[in-house]
This record gives C-alpha cells, structure tokens and sequence, in this order.
C-alpha cells in the first residue's frame, strides 16, 4: 500500500531526514520507533504532503505523493492524527469533528462519519455540543482519531497517539485502533515508547538521526541483543 524508500526532507536549510526506508502493507500494524528528533514526525508529514521532498519515493499504491498535496491525499485515503492532537479548543466537539470532513469525498459522507466516531468513542456522543478544550487529554486525542476517521482513510498515520493519555484511556483508545484495524484499516504508527508500541504494532522500522537502521517483526526485534541493548530503553 505504501513504500517510501531513501527519503530526505528538509526544513529550510537544514537536513531533517536523510535516508528513511519502509514498506506498509495493506492491513498491517506498522510502527515507526526511535528517539525525540529522529525524524519520525517529519517522515509522516512528508507522506502526508505538509513537507516537500528532497531526494527519495513516496508510492501510495501505484500513485506517487512527492508533489502531491495534503487535501489530494486526504481525499485518496490516508489521514493524519498528529502529535498533540491539534483540536480546535474553542469549537464544539462535533464541529471539531466536522472539520474533518473538508475534502469533496468526506463532505458526502459526513453523518456517516460522525455516526462512525461516536459509536467507537461514545463519550464524544455525550459531549458533543461541548467546547472541545474542556475534554480530558485522553478525550481529546480521541476526537483527534474521530476528526481523522471522517475522511473515511484506509491508511492512518498517527503521531504518538498515547502522549499525555492517562493509562485507563490508554487502553480504551488502544481497543478502538484494534477495532478500527479489524475493520481493514492499515496504521503507520509513530511512537519513543517502544514498549507501548509494541502493543500495537506487528512490524517496525528504527529511525535513528534521520536514518532507517533496523527494522523487523515485533518479536524478531524484541528478541534481537542488538535492538534489546540499543533502543528497548527508550522511553
């Protein structure tokens, strides 16, 4: 479904990645892991289109997305929950929501969507005339996932999806990423606690100072001596 392959971003002057490698099946649980400042985010925003690339392939399917533009993509299948959920604090949940819907596609399919996001998330049904900022950390990254599901994504990126949830929504949010996977959608996860990760993903490349150095099945890097001593104290 997606392969990116020798990728390099830059941010004005400077080299953010320079070499990142890594192939999302359809259906799969794929985790990006490694270090704050790695280029995990930078990576997802380049597939998403917020970053121009300099050097490097982006296929989506058959469709290449260097060049492409973030509505193009979004209106093709891949969305994007990012890191610190970035919600809309002074908007009504449901209008938060419906932001998600900007593309020609999504806005046909708004109650749809909305139907979708309060029946995985319930509490986002309760409060949904409520201003967005006074949700908990964990609701509101909730309502980032909903926001993203409204454009109906087959691929999902998320950018550390479990940053300041406490750990009894932790396992809520875990359950409806489990379900949404069930239901067929593939997931690019993005994520320092690899421990936390590994809850979640099947398959993971490690992104160190811009590079892809080790990938591998959960439980051929969680018993690799080299990725044990290197990265598994990552936190």
């Amino acid at each position: 479904m997606l392969e990116v392959s020798g990728l390099a971003v830059d941010h004005g002057k400077l080299r953010a990645i320079w070499d990142v490698s890594f192939r999302v099946e359809e259906g799969a649980r794929v985790g990006l892991l490694g270090a704050n400042g790695a280029g995990k985010s930078t990576t997802l925003g380049a597939v998403i289109g917020l970053y121009p690339v300099a050097e490097g392939a982006i296929l989506y399917g058959e469709r290449s997305l260097v060049g492409a533009s973030t509505p193009q993509n979004v209106d093709d299948g891949i969305a994007l929950v990012p890191e610190g959920r970035r919600i809309f604090a002074e908007m009504t949940v449901r209008e938060n929501l419906e932001m998600g819907a900007y593309t020609p596609g999504a806005r046909k399919r708004v109650s749809e969507g909305l139907s979708r996001a309060f029946e995985l998330f319930p509490v986002l049904d309760e409060k949904q005339a409520d201003r967005a900022g006074t949700l908990s950390g964990g609701q509101q990254q909730m309502l980032a996932i909903g926001r993203a599901l409204m454009s109906g994504p087959r691929l999902m990126l998320l950018d550390e999806p479990f940053l300041g949830v406490a750990p009894i929504l932790v396992e809520e949010v875990m359950a409806a990423l489990n379900r949404l996977a069930d239901d067929g959608v593939t997931f690019l996860l993005v994520e320092q606690n690899i421990h936390r990760a590994f809850d979640f993903v099947q398959y993971a490349y490690v992104i160190e100072n811009g590079r892809t150095v080790l990938d591998g099945a959960r439980d051929e890097l969680l018993g690799d001596p080299e990725f044990s001593n290197k990265f598994l104290g990552l936190d």
